[in-house]
């Protein structure tokens, strides 16, 4: 697949890069520019990002940071299973368990959430940081809501992490998660208010509760540009319609003109029959 020429795969991250520092330098070039491709692309074309990702995988499939980018890429355009796979490697060859819900996530995917209320209550999930002790909690929460246990999905988001006032990477999406999931449950006041939380903490918009909420409040949005072309649609039907009239109208002009005519001459004719020297008048005076 083509590579723009201003990737030169300096962009990498230098732990990416240092890890590329095993192959060989013509490789290690290429490999990056496939991976800085992967992380352009993932978020507005995953289809291409995978693409490029499996490239970067056949050149280097015994590179941990090309698996795990394999692994993003596939799960970016819902590929769970290969997803799974390259996380899975990926770990095999760090031993690191950041992945680790990712892959949960990968098994309510291939609809499996038994399978990921397992791995979250593993004691790899003792080992993530706390962006990934929450993220594990949403994986959590999300697949006893597959497991329509709406409840325990409120209850599983309940957190310290979620009471706090602090803003975090992941307060946002937690907010959210808990606040869509009061509104399943038919607590919409609640929902509201936490909805109202999340948009407080969401400077970046990775949500949409800002729209959730307005709905909550009765607000309806009109697109400004379906709105305009509706507006042309109108003009121009209203323009086809006058020129349609304009062309009845001088098509039935002639016609009035001419019946005109006829009842011109017929009156002309009877008032000629009265006059002498008609036809009528000759015969009389013989």
């Amino acid at each position: 697949m083509p590579i723009p020429e201003d990737v030169t795969g300096d962009e990498i991250d230098k732990d990416v890069r240092q890890e590329l520092q095993s192959l060989p330098k013509t490789l290690a070039d290429d490999v990056a520019r496939n991976l800085v491709m992967v992380a352009r692309l993932i978020d507005e074309d995953p289809e291409a990002a995978y693409a490029y990702s499996r490239i970067a995988l056949r050149l280097a499939s015994r590179v941990a940071a090309v698996r795990e980018a394999a692994g993003f890429a596939a799960y970016a355009s819902q590929k769970y299973t290969e997803a799974l796979a390259e996380f899975r490697a990926a770990r095999r060859m760090t031993g690191n368990a950041e992945l680790w819900p990712l892959m949960a996530d990968c098994e309510r995917g291939l609809g499996r959430p038994e399978k990921a209320l397992d791995m979250a209550g593993a004691p790899e999930v003792q080992k993530l940081d706390k962006a990934g002790q929450v993220e594990m909690r949403l994986v959590a929460a999300g697949a006893r809501r597959d497991l329509e246990q709406i409840d325990a999905a409120i209850v599983t988001l309940q957190s310290p992490e979620l009471a706090s006032h602090s803003v975090q990477p992941w307060t946002a999406r937690l907010r959210y998660a808990y606040a869509d999931a009061l509104l399943a449950a038919g607590r919409e006041d609640e929902a509201r208010e936490w909805f109202a939380k999340a948009v407080e903490s969401d400077k970046d918009g990775t949500t949409d509760a800002s729209d959730r909420l307005a709905e909550l409040d009765g607000v309806e949005f009109v697109d400004a540009l379906d709105e305009s072309a509706e507006a042309a649609e109108d003009t121009e039907s209203s323009t086809v319609d006058d020129d349609l009239s304009d062309d009845d109208t001088e098509a039935d002009a002639p016609a009035l003109d001419d019946e005109g005519d006829d009842e011109a001459e017929r009156s002309d004719t009877e008032d000629r029959s009265d006059e002498p020297g008609t036809e009528g008048g000759t015969r009389d005076s013989e």
